[in-house]
């Protein structure tokens, strides 16, 4: 191993993350991996949610200029902005391979940037792409570029119903398919199919388990990727254990203090991830849900995810007298600590696909409030395939609703049944990372494939 690991020095990897904090948190845990393994590191990456050098010493950082107009960040149209991204920030990688970046031996770059495949090409360099979601999810986006294609979205035909399952995807229904409810339907499929391009990929590296995804796995292997090598190496956030953060928003670990005190398997942990945003109606049925289920709660109200107010001021002001010891309310909280912690016994969860995992890990059931994206797909093997967890389907947020969901989740026969098949799974997770675990023997085998180019 040493000797492997003096070889790689002499060998630069770039890495490319996309500029949102689920697809930023896998690729520097990817980062720190190969770091630890012997390989020097650059990461390049936008202005747009620009990462903090300070807290990677060891790597070397590249910004590109993504020349994105404010008005387009405010938009919060996601697809457009991404396209804008991959246009954009082109010709500032290229300058930055042909000068500093010029012992880059493999680009390493997410899905979503698609640009950097190319570039990459351009100068004779091998890239593989990260994808930071399900496979499940890839297949499912498949469905929807072909509903696209006869014309069938946004809109179904008469003969088919939302609720319906779509044929050969289950358990997924047309409503859990891959479509973001901030984008056009012509941005986001645009996107899809550059993302599906793998003609100048070596490799896909997944954050996935085959364990929670064996047919869909299968399938990738057998009938969509059959000619490029497949890494599925998940759970990414537990390969390198670090004390480094690649939050873009500040943890308060204060929270952690308040868990110290709360029973084992008392606490549900409430947090929608950082981009879903509520109205105000919402954030108010959320939170007389949680005070009126009578259990111990860690919700966090992140900045900007109340459409037209900071909305933590009015959840301190309006319920933290009611709820009194048991809500902690915070802006941002250090996440896998908290759910790592024995205080936790439910996660009311958006179902992104990293809180998935993460969740997943440590053994904690979930009550899933899906918004977009790949999340209804998330929460719909959460609760029908693995079942681990319960799925709040109505369209809008209902206080009534959720004070069952959470009392079911928390104190009920059912809830107990699903926290058994939950530790269940993190026992299964802790087995693929253990030595000639699918997770360790993967990425000992993408360590050996990087070091043949």
């Amino acid at each position: 191993m040493e000797k492997i690991r003096e070889v790689a020095k002499q060998r630069r990897l770039l890495l490319v993350p996309c500029p949102y904090q689920g697809h930023i948190n896998p690729m520097l845990h990817l980062a720190t991996y190969l770091h630890r393994n012997g390989f020097s590191i650059a990461i390049a990456h936008t202005s747009f949610n620009s990462l903090n050098p300070n807290r990677h010493p060891d790597f070397t950082f590249i910004c590109l200029d993504d020349r994105l107009p404010d008005d387009l960040v405010a938009s919060l149209d996601i697809a457009k902005l991404l396209l804008a991204v991959n246009d954009n920030c082109k010709a500032s990688l290229k300058e930055a391979m042909a000068t500093v970046l010029r012992d880059v031996v493999c680009v390493i770059h997410d899905e979503i940037m698609h640009f950097c495949g190319e570039v990459a090409s351009g100068f004779g360099v091998r890239s593989l792409v990260l994808r930071t979601n399900s496979i499940s999810t890839c297949i499912a986006r498949s469905v929807v570029l072909q509903l696209h294609a006869e014309g069938r979205l946004p809109l179904l035909d008469e003969g088919s119903s939302m609720e319906d399952e779509v044929p050969n995807l289950y358990p997924l229904r047309y409503k859990d398919l891959p479509v973001s409810a901030h984008s056009d339907i012509y941005q986001s499929t645009k996107l899809v199919h550059k993302m599906h391009d793998l003609t100048t990929s070596s490799a896909v590296i997944w954050n996935t388990i085959p364990f929670l995804e064996p047919s869909e796995l299968t399938q990738i292997k057998t009938k969509i990727y059959n000619q490029i090598p497949i890494f599925a190496i998940g759970p990414i956030h537990k390969i390198s254990p670090t004390s480094s953060s690649s939050s873009l928003l500040n943890e308060d670990s204060a929270c952690l203090s308040w868990l110290h005190k709360k029973p084992s398997n008392s606490v549900i942990y409430v947090s929608l991830g950082s981009v879903a945003r509520l109205t105000n109606h919402e954030l108010q049925e959320m939170a007389w849900g949680l005070v009126n289920s009578n259990q111990p709660f860690l919700w966090v109200v992140r900045p900007g995810s109340v459409r037209g107010s900071d909305g933590i001021g009015f959840i301190l002001e309006e319920f933290q007298k009611k709820a009194g010891d048991r809500g902690c309310i915070v802006e941002w909280a250090p996440q896998k600590e908290v759910l790592a912690h024995s205080a936790i016994g439910g996660f009311l969860s958006h179902c992104g696909w990293n809180s998935t995992l993460e969740s997943l890990s440590e053994g904690v059931p979930m009550l899933c409030r899906p918004y977009s994206g790949d999340q209804r797909g998330n929460s719909r093997y959460i609760s029908c395939v693995w079942r681990v967890g319960l799925t709040l389907e109505g369209h809008e947020l209902n206080r009534n609703e959720l004070e069952k969901g959470i009392r079911k989740l928390m104190v009920e026969e059912e809830g107990k049944k699903m926290r058994e098949k939950a530790v269940d799974f993190k026992r299964k997770i802790e087995d693929c990372l253990r030595e000639n675990g699918s997770c360790a023997r993967n990425l000992k085998e993408l360590v050996d494939f990087i070091m043949s180019f």
